[in-house]
């Protein structure tokens, strides 16, 4: 009886741990369902709409709404060790364009918006 209950609890932790896949879960959070080249292009979107914004004096509300979607979906991109450097960077000019427009120097947050948006531009050479 002994032998019986530990095959029966063994057989039933066995097959509860197979029956669960990573992969069938791994889009739950959000995360890690959109595939590289969508990523940057939304990025892209976001940091466009950004700029417009600055350039048609709108509430910083909104500008910091985009910058901050851009930097969410920035975390979509994982590929290799160059891209996620260079995205680490593209990032940093995001969080300074953020910081700049909170202040409401909205120059200093167009020029780091810009180079946020060609360093994510540049992201696609660095893939391979």
């Amino acid at each position: 009886m002994k032998l019986f209950k530990s095959v029966l609890i063994a057989a039933l932790l066995a097959l509860s741990l197979g029956t669960f896949s990573t992969s069938a879960v791994a889009c739950e959070d959000g995360r890690t369902c959109v595939a590289f080249a969508d990523a940057v292009k939304m990025i892209d979107e976001h940091i466009s709409m950004a700029i417009e914004a600055i350039a048609n004096e709108a509430d910083t509300a909104t500008i910091l709404q985009h910058i901050k979607q851009a930097k969410n979906l920035s975390k979509e991109i994982n590929e290799n060790d160059k891209v996620d450097i260079t995205r680490g960077r593209a990032n940093g000019l995001l969080k300074k364009a953020k910081s700049a427009v909170k202040k409401g120097e909205m120059t200093v947050g167009d020029d780091a918006l810009r180079a946020a948006r060609a360093k994510f531009a540049s992201l696609s050479r660095l893939r391979n």
